[in-house]
């Protein structure tokens, strides 16, 4: 039991210790953020407009961008000087036998013993940045859009309609200008640059019509020997009667 208060008493007495620590950490942070943000505007889709009848479909925007930055800082200074203090402590107090020892505090407070070249790390920042924002604009109302285009091939065939008559009256107009021109027996020089507006004009015989033709009677011996004796017959009255 005694050796047991002891062992209490020796752990719970008094320790009287000296620690002298010095901590000074020095931490410097510098940066810079540059947001950058490319915003897409929608616009309005292409739209194809076929004689008053207008159809959107869907479309594709394809915007390439290309933007630079620049920073700096200002004042620029490469470096600065850092002070160092003097922390030395020897004296301020004194030991049990009268002889000098620290106190906690520096000698020569505020004393500098000498300025340390400290780099800032400025630089000036410059960036490129580049890129392609793409948007597709789709309509959501099919039925609509499918009728829309249903209604302009029917504006397109009515056109090709239209422009396939007027063309036949064109020619059909041509061929009689021409015909009629032909017949008169007027046409236009072979050399001339119009001459080929009636080129392909042909003119024939309309049917039921013949054109001027000859053709050659045969005749026999007989017929021959009696047209040759009636031949002086005919002349004789025509050689009495001249002086």
């Amino acid at each position: 039991m005694k050796r047991v208060l002891a062992a209490l008493l020796l752990f719970a007495g008094p320790v009287n210790a000296q620690v002298s620590s010095t901590a000074a950490p020095v931490a410097n942070s510098s940066g810079s953020v540059t947001n950058q943000a490319v915003q897409v505007v929608p616009s309005k889709t292409f739209a194809s407009v076929i004689n008053g009848v207008q159809c959107q479909g869907a479309t594709l925007h394809i915007n390439p961008f290309l933007s630079s930055t620049t920073g700096w800082s200002d004042p620029y200074e490469r470096y600065y000087n850092e002070p160092v203090y003097d922390t030395l402590d020897i004296t301020g107090a004194f030991d049990p036998e009268g002889n000098p020892i620290p106190d906690g505090r520096p000698d020569n407070p505020g004393s500098i013993l000498f300025k340390k070249p400290i780099r800032t790390g400025q630089k000036t920042n410059f960036s490129i940045n580049g890129g392609i924002t793409a948007q597709i604009s789709i309509p959501l109302d099919r039925s609509h859009i499918r009728t829309c285009r249903a209604a302009a091939e029917k504006q397109v065939a009515l056109m090709d309609a239209a422009l396939a008559d007027k063309r036949l009256n064109y020619e059909l107009a041509r061929l009689k200008t021409c015909s009629d021109l032909m017949k008169e027996g007027v046409m236009f020089h072979p050399k001339s640059p119009y001459s080929k507006i009636c080129s392909d004009v042909v003119l024939v015989n309309p049917p039921g019509v013949l054109s001027p033709h000859k053709h050659s009677i045969p005749t026999s011996s007989t017929t021959a020997e009696t047209s040759d004796a009636a031949k002086p017959t005919q002349q004789q009255p025509s050689s009495l009667t001249s002086p």
